[in-house]
């Protein structure tokens, strides 16, 4: 105990972080408990809650790393490439890789973030996470903005609902890969991948500037 009280509170609590999401993966995050978390993590329950008041704030925290992550990921694609539709296809190779490495977080950030932060009963960790998504939605808009006055994107589009759509969309082709990747396999003929490219052509496609595609 001597030992661990001169570690920084940041590493304990990284430790425990990552010796949950490593037990969310195993479980579920509703199976796992603060006693499973403790024992995964080496350190008495009691010990834990000095670190975490609780299951949700610790949830919290790896939603917040992931989504830093997946900001990480769409700001390289855009600042490292200059075509319009290169820098497409690495965002979503960055939303691929996002889903593969965080599986769990990337459906709950996409089913719910908490934007009610009128009240106080929310978590320090939910208000950067929407911060974050925030920014990464701004990313997005000035990559669509970017486009169209290149003219490789229809100039008639609404930004926002557009952006939005995008997330839903691409989104939810990821995780009907993830799901049904045996069936796809089985089915068509194609591996996940290739499923993937096929889609997310069909939804550069759409957003396009016809003229540019001929």
């Amino acid at each position: 105990m001597g030992r661990r009280k001169k570690e920084p509170k940041s590493v304990h609590r990284e430790k425990i972080a990552s010796a949950a999401s490593k037990l969310f993966m195993e479980k579920g995050i509703a199976a796992a408990s603060m006693d499973d978390i403790a024992k995964a993590a080496g350190y008495s329950k009691a010990t834990l809650y000095v670190y975490y008041e609780n299951k949700e704030e610790i949830v919290g925290l790896l939603v917040l790393n992931s989504m830093k992550k997946l900001y990480g990921y769409i700001n390289s694609a855009l600042e490292q490439q200059e075509t319009t539709k290169t820098r497409y296809d690495f965002i979503c190779q960055g939303l691929v890789q996002y889903q593969e490495e965080f599986p769990f977080y990337f459906k709950m950030v996409l089913d719910k973030i908490n934007i009610d932060f009128e009240s106080s009963n929310y978590l320090p960790e939910e208000k950067e996470t929407y911060q974050v998504g925030e920014e990464i939605n701004e990313k997005l808009k000035d990559f669509l903005i970017s486009g169209i006055k290149k003219g490789d994107l229809r100039d008639n589009l609404e930004i926002m609902p557009t952006i939005f759509n995008f997330w839903g969309m691409l989104s939810g082709l990821i995780q009907l890969a993830a799901n049904k990747e045996e069936y796809i396999k089985n089915a068509m003929g194609l591996s996940k991948n290739q499923f993937l490219e096929y889609g997310f052509q069909m939804l550069y496609f759409s957003i396009a500037n016809r003229e540019e595609l001929l």
